[in-house]
């Protein structure tokens, strides 16, 4: 295994169980938003690890035909981090072990989407509530399986039960071999501030890497992050949608000081239409157009013409329209 660069670097190697990563840049999982095409893309860009949707172990378990799509990796973007959701301990350990054959190279457990719909059935976030609980699966996952196991949680359920370093030293003590900390608490969804001293208590309080998430949009964001809590690694998440050159500017920032420029149009431009490509290829015209058109917004934030080509782009039906637009509107 190669040893970590010298560790005063803000950018370094970082290794997490078995695995080493070339640099401490990791891209969070996001649903409807980390699939294998946007992944591709911010590996080509520099993150270190890319994180997958969370999959249900519970669909896993019951054949869903759509989780199938979920759970396929291209050799181009590993090292890889398959996230898995649930709250029954036996069938999430099962379902561990079931897929541990798949060519991911990390397992991560959710315990941060803080989704109604998600919480509501004693999952994600809501197992920041259940110690208990969080510790059985955590165990059963880390026995059940040979690759490192990993684990995102939040600074909490809600302001009166702020609890990360707790859940991070259960995570420690079940052989889990490193901690995302998101510094917002459920409640919180994504909206104030997020807290960097909870990060900075976990990290003082667990042996294993601990990655910081929240509010980081940029070098100086990353850079600050690390300093600030002692963080082992970045995990970047809204910031990265429409922006997978998030990684190489972070990267370039931690290293040299200085800002990289945004992307040329033309840049933007085949950026947006090899991500189209791709999605055609993964899942036809018909979902990859209507895919596209979050992407596109987000793509197109803060550039002109970019209002015009949104309210255009909700109205495609087909991959030339797409096509056509964006090579028309970003041309140079």
């Amino acid at each position: 295994m190669k040893k970590m660069q010298n560790d005063n670097k803000l950018l370094h190697e970082l290794t997490i169980g078995t695995v080493t990563l070339k640099n401490n840049l990791i891209l969070a999982p996001m649903a409807g938003v980390t699939d294998l095409p946007f992944r591709l893309l911010c590996k080509e860009q520099g993150a270190g690890l890319v994180c997958m949707e969370m999959v249900s172990a519970k669909a896993i378990y019951y054949n869903n035909k759509n989780t199938e799509e979920l759970l396929e990796i291209h050799p181009g973007e590993r090292p890889a981090s398959l996230q898995l959701f649930g709250s029954d301990a036996d069938i999430i350990s099962e379902m561990a072990k079931k897929i541990e054959d798949r060519p991911f190279e990390i397992l991560d457990f959710n315990m941060g989407c803080p989704v109604p719909k998600v919480v509501n059935n004693g999952e994600g976030s809501a197992l920041m509530k259940n110690p208990k609980l969080a510790e059985e699966i955590l165990r059963k996952m880390v026995k059940a399986v040979k690759k490192p196991v990993t684990v995102k949680i939040r600074k909490g359920f809600d302001e009166a039960n702020i609890n990360a370093v707790e859940m991070a030293k259960i995570a420690e003590d079940c052989g889990v071999a490193a901690i995302a900390v998101h510094g917002r608490t459920r409640e919180q969804y994504y909206a104030g501030e997020a807290d960097w001293d909870i990060i900075a208590k976990v990290k003082q309080a667990v042996k294993i890497p601990v990655i910081g998430n929240g509010d980081v949009t940029d070098g100086a964001s990353a850079k600050a992050l690390i300093e600030q809590t002692g963080c082992d690694g970045v995990m970047i998440g809204r910031a990265v949608r429409g922006n997978p050159w998030i990684f190489r500017e972070v990267a370039h920032f931690l290293e040299t000081g200085e800002q990289m420029a945004k992307p040329s149009y033309g840049e933007l431009r085949e950026t947006i239409l090899r991500h189209g490509k791709m999605e055609l290829e993964l899942k036809g015209e018909y979902t990859a157009v209507r895919e596209m058109r979050k992407h596109i917004a987000w793509y197109t934030t803060g550039y002109p013409n970019s209002a015009a080509l949104r309210r255009h782009i909700n109205e495609m039906e087909s991959f030339d329209d797409l096509q056509e637009a964006v090579s028309r509107i970003f041309s140079e």
